[in-house]
């Protein structure tokens, strides 16, 4: 703040010089938040692909199950004799 009110040179310098900073911290914290969002949404994405493999891998096992307790069914028709 002082450098704001002080009107020499060096002092108009460095107040340019910490806005430039300030602007630049903004910028880095404003990609940083974007990533974040990013992140979030992809590991949001991968819960749920995993909730849906399980999902299929538990209709894969009821359908092996079914399968293996079937019985064995009579034939129906003409029998040869």
């Amino acid at each position: 703040m002082l450098s704001s009110v002080l009107s020499s040179s060096i002092a108009i310098q460095v107040n340019i010089q910490i806005i430039r900073v300030f602007t630049k911290m903004r910028a880095l914290l404003s990609d940083t938040l974007i990533l974040k969002q990013e992140i979030e949404e992809i590991k949001r994405k991968l819960s749920n692909q995993g909730k849906n493999i399980e999902l299929v891998f538990t209709y894969l096992d009821e359908l092996v199950q079914k399968k293996e307790s079937t019985k064995s069914r009579t034939k129906i028709g003409y029998k040869k004799t």
